[in-house]
């Protein structure tokens, strides 16, 4: 039966999707889809689909299926699984292949969330399905030994929520998930840029300016250029380009970054005194998108007085640990009934 089966590893996370097929990542698109209204076809998923974000007319809508790490739109998911899953270059057979498959989930979703990861992955072809808590995939992806009796603690800080977990005997020991990241981020620009600048920009717009200028402190070694951003004027209407520069996106963010740290401190406040002195040892692992903002591990750093390690390649941590604990079927993962 080894040739019918085909084992996947998927990271469904709130703003990309990656599926690990062959120990090798094949598909890393962003987590949208695009419907038609009035058939209800889906036009295109991932990247096409995004580069339609924002720019739709009204017989067409973009859907992000997933909210806060969570299936929101039931629908929509099951469709951009089946889609991504079709971006995989099989070989053709006659048969096709039964899937096995591993899905990454936040830690602190509930069982009926759950049951919606499932029922989405088996409604798109799946037959056997493990999950996988997301701090433990991104333990497992940066090379922790997890099954060692040794405390590690790991930020993973994703589009839709941030998860705080200590690992240790290959288990969470206990997790802290706080639905602020990479989302919150771009909206907390979004209202800076039009309540600092009467600029009104798009969740795409300020994306990019996350990414090309975010910071979470204002004094950071080599900070980015300035960057030109293009929006429309709240006052005229008319289109403008407005100059920011590192600092006032950090001044953006600073709520939302707070937050993040009063999550670690109330993780490390529940975590077991000989836990604690192995993380005083091993520090604080950063893994996730939110990994890249600028100076976050800094600051995280003042806030603990811990070391604090930024992953390489922190984007696709969850991913790589995914496509490992698909390897060890019964180590990481669970069932759920």
């Amino acid at each position: 039966m080894g040739l019918f089966t085909k084992e996947i590893a998927i990271d469904l996370g709130t703003a990309n999707t990656v599926i690990i097929y062959n120990d090798k990542v094949v598909v890393d698109e962003p987590s949208i889809v695009a419907i038609e209204r009035s058939s209800g076809k889906i036009i295109a998923v991932g990247k096409k689909a995004q580069m339609m974000h924002g720019k739709t007319h009204e017989n067409i809508k973009t859907i992000r299926p997933l909210r806060g790490g969570v299936i929101a739109d039931f629908h929509a998911a099951e469709h951009m699984i089946r889609e991504m899953i079709k971006m995989i270059q099989i070989g053709k057979s006659w048969f096709p292949p039964a899937m096995k498959m591993v899905i990454c989930i936040p830690s602190g979703i509930t069982e009926v969330e759950e049951r919606a990861v499932k029922d989405s992955a088996e409604q798109a072809g799946a037959k056997e399905v493990r999950l996988i808590h997301e701090p433990m995939a991104a333990a497992i992806g940066i090379g922790i030994d997890v099954l060692e009796p040794i405390g590690n603690m790991v930020i993973d800080i994703g589009g839709g929520t941030s998860e705080i977990a200590v690992i240790a005997l290959g288990g969470i020991v206990n997790s802290k998930s706080i639905r602020i990241a990479g989302d919150e981020f771009n909206s907390d620009i979004e209202e800076y840029m039009r309540k600092q600048h009467n600029i009104n920009v798009g969740e795409r717009t300020a994306e990019r300016i996350k990414i090309e200028v975010g910071a979470a402190l204002v004094d950071i070694d080599n900070p980015p250029p300035d960057y030109a951003v293009h929006g429309r004027d709240l006052l005229s209407g008319i289109p403008k380009e407005v100059i920011v520069n590192h600092a006032e996106i950090a001044h953006a963010l600073d709520k939302s970054v707070a937050k993040i740290e009063a999550a670690v401190l109330n993780a490390l406040e529940m975590t077991p005194p000989e836990l604690a002195s192995d993380i005083f040892e091993t520090g604080i692992y950063l893994t996730g998108g939110g990994a890249l903002l600028r100076g976050l591990d800094k600051r995280i750093h003042l806030k603990t007085k811990l070391k604090v390690h930024v992953a390489e390649d922190p984007l696709r941590a969850v991913a790589r640990g995914t496509g490992i604990a698909l390897k060890n079927f019964d180590k990481f993962t669970f069932l759920i009934k």
